[in-house]
């Protein structure tokens, strides 16, 4: 239903607004989860040496 209002639309606009929305909401969890990772990792070689 929203893809058949958003490509009916004039301009793409709101469609492009909602697709960089949903990247950006993608991309949240992937960049907390690899600063975590990255945390762990230094710790871990710290406490190693």
């Amino acid at each position: 239903m929203c893809r058949a209002v958003l490509e009916s639309e004039e301009g793409q606009a709101t469609a492009e607004g909602i697709n960089d929305g949903i990247v950006y909401l993608m991309a949240i969890p992937y960049i907390l989860v690899a600063g975590i990772g990255y945390f762990i990792y230094r710790k871990y070689n710290t406490l190693k040496k």
